[in-house]
């Protein structure tokens, strides 16, 4: 059945979803992927799937991909993703992640998509936590552009689905980490390993003790993976490890894995960036089926090799 089945990922050639890309040619699927290429890598993209280069702010490029694709299953990844970003440049935010996601969830309803399963955030929607874990009926309350316009894709699928029997999943990864990740995007794994590697010191924003929910992007993969062939009671699921790292802890592990003794340098804290959270993961596992399976340790080991690989 899933040889069957055809599968649209939009931003298909970034850091996460090429990782479900993968996964699903593995599995049998035949895949298509449209990206614009601005934050995405061609070299990521499996050789088997089909690639369009497209915005997916640009309605009449990404219908054209809808109507030669016909797909049953759309898995939208494309996004802005930098939270900092997101605070300086509000307007360009909105419009990749709101209005670009509404072009996608308009098209999925007008050529009668299956599924859409949405690949949002966990980690930047909840905002400063009342309770941790945070699970799924913890209230939304972002503290940065990025988070808000995640959630508002949130609002638009829950009355399409409601208007036009949509249906559909929407995944909220904690702080993914993992090979392809991209420096430029500004994420501390990618920007540790790579001072690392240079012998220059990287910086740590405030004292370092501000926590996060460290999760491995094959991991991520298989949840993508699992929200088009399971069918859930509910439709919103915290995909992440329940586990808080500091991000002290994170450089001290990378330096001990690298054999490095370089020291960080702290900067003043950034607007926009909770102290703590991490992810209540019960129900993915009940109704999906998921739970993670690379260690810490193990992920951060693979991630170093790529980097080293790639970089060096």
């Amino acid at each position: 059945m899933a040889g069957k089945k055809k599968v649209l990922v939009t931003g298909g050639a970034g850091f996460i979803a090429s990782h479900v890309v993968d996964l699903l040619v593995k599995k049998g699927f035949g895949v298509a992927v449209v990206d614009n290429l601005s934050a995405g890598q061609l070299k990521n993209v499996d050789k088997r799937a089909k690639f369009y280069k497209a915005d997916i702010t640009n309605l009449v490029q990404l219908e054209k991909v809808f109507r030669k694709e016909r797909p049953n299953v759309v898995v939208h990844a494309a996004a802005q993703v930098q939270v900092i970003y997101s605070m300086m440049n509000p307007q360009e935010d909105a419009k990749t992640n709101i209005i670009g996601g509404i072009n996608a969830i308009d098209l999925s309803r007008k050529y009668r998509v299956k599924k859409f399963v949405y690949l949002s955030t966990g980690g930047a929607l909840y905002g400063e936590p009342e309770y941790l874990p945070a699970d799924e009926n913890h209230p939304v309350n972002p503290i940065c552009g990025y988070g808000a316009s995640k959630r508002a894709l949130e609002y638009y699928l829950y009355l399409y689905h409601q208007n036009y029997k949509l249906d559909y999943t929407v995944l909220r990864f904690s702080n993914v980490y993992g090979p392809r990740d991209d420096p430029k995007c500004k994420r501390a794994v990618p920007n540790f390993i790579l001072s690392i590697m240079k012998g220059s010191r990287p910086f740590i924003t405030g004292d370092g003790r501000q926590g996060r929910d460290f999760i491995f992007v094959e991991d991520v993969a298989r949840a993508s993976l699992l929200a088009i062939e399971r069918k859930a009671k509910d439709r919103i699921f915290n995909i992440g490890t329940q586990k808080e790292i500091s991000i002290n802890e994170l450089f001290l592990t990378l330096k001990d894995i690298m054999g490095s003794k370089i020291m960080a340098k702290h900067i003043p804290g950034r607007k926009g960036e909770v102290r703590q959270i991490y992810l209540s993961n019960a129900r993915a596992k009940k109704q999906l089926g998921w739970k993670p399976m690379v260690t810490f340790r193990q992920g951060l080991k693979k991630t170093v090799e790529y980097f080293y690989k790639e970089y060096k």
